[in-house]
């Protein structure tokens, strides 16, 4: 005979969620972990009846092939329990619901002071714990906001210079520009120079030349017989 897994697997994740909604604060969330687990428990007990056969009627089936009633009957009861526990937590989730406008569990008084006497002397010493942990976050804190300051003082330091150094540098480039200026009018003003007095020198000679030529033909004709007595 084979024996599939499948149930019983099934059975036991719907056990596990079951457990694990139990342990909730929220009654809905309590409401359906009741009904899963419900349900995988009833699985279990089905399967674990055995595989199923003839109906356990005497007279009807062989003994040997009829299916076993008391996982069955058991599965029924549990069913009606389950359906009643299931409407009681309805109306608890209601009724919560009306009063204080959630499905939250309150935690009762008498349960807060056992909890507070069992773990005061834990809290006193975590709460001395956190403590100290607190005030070395604080110191360390204090010394980081301490070496940021200090980094920020040196980068705006840096930043000066760098600023001094860009304005040293662009009014010498400034003065630079200006020099360079200064001395191409400088050189166009001596090329003009140049020019007019080469202008003028060419201008004088031509004159010179222009003198030397009348004299000398002064000098003919003073010199020729034939145009004597002409002046």
């Amino acid at each position: 005979m084979t024996i599939s897994l499948v149930p019983f697997v099934a059975s036991g994740v719907l056990v596990a969620a079951g457990v694990t909604l139990l342990l909730e604060r929220s009654l809905v969330r309590l409401l359906v972990g009741v009904i899963l687990l419900g349900n995988g428990v009833n699985l279990l007990i089905v399967m674990a009846g055995g595989p199923a056969g003839e109906p356990p009627i005497l007279g009807v089936s062989a003994r040997d092939r009829m299916a076993d009633p008391l996982p069955q009957a058991m599965v029924l009861t549990s069913l009606v329990i389950t359906l009643g526990v299931t409407a009681f937590l309805l109306a608890v989730v209601h009724r919560s619901w009306q009063l204080t406008g959630g499905d939250e569990v309150q935690d009762d008084t008498e349960d807060r002071r056992v909890r507070l006497r069992a773990t005061r002397g834990e809290l006193a010493g975590s709460v001395l714990a956190r403590r100290e942990v607190y005030r070395r976050l604080v110191r360390e804190q204090r010394a980081e906001l301490a070496r940021l300051e200090e980094a920020r003082r040196e980068r705006e330091r840096r930043d000066a210079e760098e600023a001094s150094k860009e304005s040293r540098r662009e009014s010498a480039g400034r003065m630079r520009a200006e020099f360079a200026r200064r001395e191409r009018e400088q050189a166009a003003r001596e090329r003009e120079i140049r020019r007019r007095l080469r202008e003028r020198r060419r201008q004088a000679r031509a004159e010179m030349r222009a003198a030397i030529r009348e004299d000398r033909e002064r000098q003919a004709r003073a010199q020729n017989p034939e145009l004597e007595g002409d002046d």
